[in-house]
């Protein structure tokens, strides 16, 4: 590597030609970058004091000294979006000065239309592509050869390249910019010039340790260069072309930069069993591609994760060609289901190998979404949701798909349980609907169950069919009864008050006859949701309570509850996780040591309802939806090991130690010793520990 402080526009000159490898992002800065590198060159252009203006790195790979003859071009690994931006700068300089009469179009020496062009923008002498000093990649590269040649833009431009060079246009075209000022602060630009040789220096590494003062790199754009930058140009242009570049336009642009980082967390959750953590997605993905065969090269990793990726836009951004499964995966986009995610893709895998039916896909989605829609009615905390799906597959027997995951949906407790019909009846009737975040979803299902023309409620907006106004006329007093105010609150957002209008205005504050009534009113309402409006004589408390229980009633039908399982589907499957018993465990025959291990287990298990035991042959797990506590049961003690960090462990009298990184029999990174009745209630404060830790994880 040579490192070295560089006139911008000398490296330019310099430079024969410099390429954008295909595995680089796109141009993406901004009108904000734009605007501060330009008044930074006005700025520095204008103060003699100042001599020179730092704007970062331009690290690329330089041919190696064995092509020294050749006009080999450098390829660009950071800096892309800088050198790209002065070149617009640079040529729209050139295109103003154009338009200027002869003796105008030089304001200082050697920045002449020609000499800018020429020097930094083209290399006048070659033809073809050989002609643009600088290549972008993709639609990008068309774009820029278009601007500095002066010829029509392609029919796909890339819109940031083409509106960045119409802002430096315009202002530099302004009369009040002064052209000297702006070549003065263009010669004092100065960055980093970092050369990589190609045969000793590793880019990957190089690039991941930089930091850009451009826009931060996403994950994606580092497990991009990680599959696509240490391999062939052969293979890159294959990698690139068969795989990824589909993956960016199956997503869109828009998609690809907001959601493939949540993308490649649930596929690794999906491969790995582990959730990663936001920042860490790269170091994740990086992991799991240690687990692919040294000697298949990159391409089965790079496939697997095109194939997920197109299973997720099916799933989570609309590209679903089935209507059935696209109506499914609709409802769970609405109620922002993005936990389920990692859960789905695995299932959509196993649709797409013939291990599940396309109706018996749709019969888990509906569940699924009803689990999820009941528990947001009920108000039940989302805590550990994405760790219920993300480990959800580990209790389907995919002998018995449908019913398998029908027994763990209702088999799940405390507030993991499905919600009961009576739990979800009284939320429903009682709860406040209008401030609930999901409430669009609510009606939009509401007003369509039972349709197959359906109505979509975005030409509507939410009516209170007893006014908010706190001060309500006599006329709606007296139909309320004396305890108006106290029904005004308890109901005014429930379920049974709400509904759908195009007449919002128009109804205003207007007693219920006139709402009724009145041209437009209920009484000529084409929405289901106003059935039965039109015969009520009164808008009291008994009116908004019978409504409110059809609605609920046909609530219950949208968003069922699984049946329970048969009686044997429920053994077989709890046997399935776990062959062992108590008795596999001979050291628990001693009867001090069985005596401490059943007081132990019974506050364990008294933490939660949802806590469960299950004996494996050298240890036994309890867990909620992972492991916190693990037992095995030595000689003539207890040994545990608890899954949470160990420095986020509070331990007062020091009875755990650090097993971090260690072999262990159970899972986790903390140990500690149950050898006597006397310590328990202190070991107890530490499990609870790791099971609030797992909980709230």
């Amino acid at each position: 590597m040579k490192a070295s402080e560089t006139r911008l526009l000398d490296l330019l000159k310099q430079g024969h030609q410099f390429v954008i490898p295909i595995y680089q992002r796109a141009y993406s800065w901004s009108a904000k970058e734009c605007d501060q590198l330009m008044a930074d060159i006005e700025r520095t252009g204008s103060d003699d004091a100042l001599k020179s203006h730092f704007t970062g790195s331009i690290v690329y790979v330089e041919k190696g000294l064995s092509n020294l003859t050749t006009q080999e071009p450098h390829l660009v690994i950071d800096g892309q979006q800088r050198m790209t931006t002065v070149m617009l700068l640079i040529t729209a300089l050139a295109r103003v000065l154009e338009a200027r009469p002869e003796g105008e179009r030089e304001p200082r020496k050697g920045y002449s239309p020609q000499k800018l062009r020429n020097r930094y923008l083209v290399n006048d002498d070659e033809d073809g592509e050989d002609y643009f000093k600088l290549l972008l990649s993709e639609k990008d590269r068309e774009t820029l050869k278009a601007i500095i040649g002066g010829t029509p833009l392609p029919s796909d431009a890339s819109e940031s390249v083409a509106d960045n060079f119409q802002r430096f246009l315009a202002h530099l075209g302004d009369p009040g910019t002064d052209l000297g000022t702006v070549c003065d602060g263009l010669a004092k630009l100065v960055v980093v010039d970092i050369r990589l040789d190609r045969t000793s220096d590793n880019p990957q590494l190089i690039f991941e340790s930089m930091n850009s003062t451009g826009r931060q790199l996403t994950q994606a754009d580092l497990i991009r260069n990680f599959v696509l930058m240490g391999v062939s140009p052969t293979l890159q242009e294959k990698l690139y072309t068969t795989y990824w570049r589909p993956m960016e336009t199956d997503f869109g642009q828009a998609a690809y930069e907001k959601q493939f980082d949540d993308f490649v967390r649930h596929y690794l959750t999906v491969r790995t069993g582990e959730i990663p953590r936001f920042g860490d997605v790269y170091g994740a993905f990086k992991a799991h591609a240690r687990t692919f065969a040294p000697g298949d090269g990159i391409e089965p990793l790079v496939g697997e994760l095109h194939a997920y990726a197109r299973r997720y836009c099916a799933v989570a951004l609309g590209q679903e060609q089935d209507k059935r499964l696209a109506e499914a995966f609709q409802d769970l986009r609405e109620i922002k289901a993005d936990v389920v995610y990692p859960l789905l893709l695995e299932l959509y895998t196993d649709y797409e190998l013939g291990l599940l039916e396309r109706d018996e896909l749709v019969s888990i989605v509906d569940m699924v979404t009803s689990y999820i829609f009941r528990r947001a009615v009920c108000r039940v905390p989302t805590n550990s949701l994405n760790t219920t799906f993300s480990t959800f597959t580990r209790a389907i027997d995919k002998e018995r798909y449908v019913e398998s995951v029908q027994a763990h949906l209702l088999g799940m407790k405390s507030y993991r349980a499905f919600p009961t019909d009576e739990k979800f009846e009284r939320e429903l009737t009682t709860g406040n609907m209008y401030h609930f975040k999901r409430r669009s979803y609510l009606l939009r299902r509401l007003e369509n169950f039972g349709r197959k023309e359906h109505v979509s409620i975005e030409d509507y907006t939410i009516e209170h069919i007893l006014p908010q106004n706190e001060n309500l006329s006599e006329r709606w007093r007296a139909e309320l009864g004396p305890d108006w105010a106290q029904v005004q609150e308890r109901y005014l957002h429930t379920l049974g008050n709400l509904t759908l209008t195009g007449y919002n205005s128009e109804y205003s504050d207007r007693p219920f006859a006139e709402k009724r009534d009145m041209e437009g009113g209920f009484r000529d309402s084409p929405l289901r949701l106003n059935r039965g409006l039109g015969a009520q004589d009164t808008w009291n408390e008994q009116a908004i309570l019978e409504r409110a229980g059809r609605l609920a009633a046909q609530a219950l039908e949208i968003w069922p509850r699984p049946a329970a399982p048969a009686d044997d589907l429920a053994l077989d499957l709890a046997a399935t996780a776990s062959g062992y018993t108590m008795a596999d465990h001979r050291n628990l025959a001693d009867p001090p040591l069985r005596s401490l291990f059943e007081k132990f287990r019974a506050r364990v298990l008294d933490l939660d309802e949802s806590v469960t035991e299950t004996f494996l042959k050298v240890y036994i797990a309890y867990k909620v939806e992972t492991n916190f506590v693990d037992v095995v049961a030595q000689t003539d003690r207890l040994k545990l090991t608890l899954n949470m960090p160990f420095e986020a462990l509070h331990d007062e009298r020091g009875l755990a130690w650090d097993v971090t990184g260690k072999g262990t029999r159970g899972n986790g990174n903390i140990q500690v010793i149950l050898d006597s009745e006397e310590k328990l209630d202190h070991i107890m404060g530490l499990v609870r520990q790791a099971y609030e830790y797992q909980v709230g994880e």
